[in-house]
Order: structure tokens, then C-alpha cells, then sequence
């Protein structure tokens, strides 16, 4: 089968039974748009009814980043409380989208893999990273916004509860070798180059795997992790997305300077 579509951002082709999702806007180090994370459901949404899709690879365009996140200029329109509540249910759909795809997921890391773009590959199966990777969720000292309860349970679900505190509250990113240490990245390589082959290999012996075993295995480790409903996190992203702090991290964040939390 060979497939190829570009559309809002992304980049989705189909050979031998390996799709490929390129995120395509390097001069924003792949910043997602909320059309982009419409897009990558609907992909997984398509390897869920094509049995022909046997894995399926994520990975950047360029050599900066595999995600920035969600591009800050997506928050400028935001004017009321369910905007804030809208937008983390839009991220649990696409994320929890992708994290019961049929089909095993490979995120292939390459440069700054930041806030959403952290999201989106901690809701892959396997996560493969080059040296220069650097992972990470610095929402505490850009935006001053918050993960939803189902992102802090999945990060929960992959490193622990101490390190998500530690990577939330520090606001730092962790190189290739820490984060191979704690379980966000599974192997890590020397370059880009490395990364495309390897993605490319360990794609390719996913593929010859039986799927129902695969798919078997993902929706039991999916059942063993509990979560709680949506709606039970909805206070949190209010005090944080309707606060005066978040507003001031929005226009620091655009005008580059520093911002002056006051905690309300």
C-alpha cells in the first residue's frame, strides 16, 4: 500500500505496512496546532479500521525538534473557562486517541520533545531518542498552565509520581541519558541519521509481529491503569487557566521576558 497525504502540519504516508507521521513545521519546532492534533487522531483513526497499518512512526521534520508542544498562539482567542476546559478535553481525546490505537506506536526523538509534544510521545508504546534529545514539561515557568488529571496519570503510569513531580516542578528538561534512566525514552542513539534507521528497523519488526498479540498486550496494560473520569480535574485547569498568572505567562512567553508570578 502506498498512501501519502500532507494536511494541517502533518505528514502521513503508508509502505509496507508501516505508517509514517511526520510533524511538518520545523520552523516552529513542530508546535501543534489544534488542526495537528486533529489530524493525528484522525490517522490513528484510520489504522484502527486499515488492518493494513501494522505500526505506526511519529517523528519531527528538521533537525530542532520532535514537538515544541501546542503553538502558544493557539492560546491568544481564549476568553472564558470552558475554553480552558475545551482545549485539555481536546488533548485527553486526541492523546488517549493515540494511546489506544490498534496498532503499536513508535515516537522517534530527535532535538526539544517539550510539553504537548512530551504528551504525545509518553502516550506512544515505544519511544527511541538521539543524544540530543531533551525532554521535558516546563509548563511552571512559561504559561503557569497545568496537565490534565489523565496526562499526569499516564506520566504517573511511565516514570513514578516522584519524577513527575521533580521533571513539573523543576520545569526542566532531561538529556537522552536521563531520560533513558527513568523510562521516557527505551534506547537512544547518536544522531538523526541513527534515529531514522532504527526507527525504521524496530517498525519493521513490530510489523512482522502477530497484531492481535500486540493489540492484546496494549489493551491489557491499558485496563491494569486505572484512570479517573475527565471531569474530575476540571477545578485544577480552571484555577490555572482563568488565573491573572496564566495570562501574564501568555504575554511574557510572546513578548520574551521573564514573567512575575503572583500566584493568582
Amino acid at each position: 500500500m502506498d498512501l501519502a497525504a500532507e494536511a494541517d502540519g502533518l505528514v502521513f504516508e503508508c509502505n509496507d505496512g508501516i505508517g509514517r507521521v511526520t510533524f511538518n513545521r520545523p520552523q516552529a519546532r513542530n508546535a501543534f496546532t489544534f488542526a495537528m492534533y486533529e489530524r493525528l487522531a484522525a490517522i490513528c483513526e484510520e489504522a484502527n479500521r486499515d488492518h493494513a497499518i501494522k505500526v505506526l512512526v511519529l517523528r519531527g521534520a528538521g533537525d530542532k525538534a520532535f514537538a515544541a508542544g501546542t503553538d502558544i498562539n493557539q492560546f491568544r482567542e481564549f476568553a472564558t473557562p470552558q475554553d480552558a476546559i475545551d482545549y485539555e478535553s481536546r488533548i485527553d481525546r486526541v492523546l488517549t486517541t493515540l494511546e489506544q490505537c490498534r496498532v503499536p506506536t513508535i515516537a522517534a526523538i530527535n532535538g526539544f520533545c517539550t510539553g504537548g509534544g512530551a504528551g504525545i510521545a509518553a502516550a506512544c508504546d515505544l519511544r527511541i531518542g538521539t543524544k540530543s534529545a531533551k525532554m521535558g514539561f516546563p509548563i511552571a515557568r512559561t504559561l503557569g498552565n497545568c496537565l490534565s488529571m489523565s496526562n499526569v496519570s499516564r506520566l504517573i503510569a511511565l516514570i513514578g509520581a516522584a519524577r513527575v513531580k521533580d521533571l513539573i516542578f523543576t520545569a526542566r528538561l532531561v538529556d537522552a541519558a536521563e531520560a533513558a534512566s527513568v523510562g521516557l525514552l527505551g534506547e537512544v542513539v547518536e544522531d538523526l541519521a541513527a534515529l531514522d534507521k532504527r526507527a525504521d528497523e524496530v517498525a519493521r519488526l513490530v510489523a512482522s509481529h502477530a497484531p492481535l498479540t500486540l493489540n492484546a498486550t496494549k489493551q491489557a496494560v491499558a485496563r491494569l491503569q486505572q484512570r479517573l473520569a475527565q471531569d474530575e480535574g476540571e477545578d485544577l485547569i480552571l484555577m490555572c487557566y482563568t488565573s491573572q498568572d496564566f495570562r501574564e505567562g501568555l504575554d511574557a512567553f510572546l513578548n520574551k521576558r521573564a514573567p512575575q508570578w503572583r500566584g493568582e
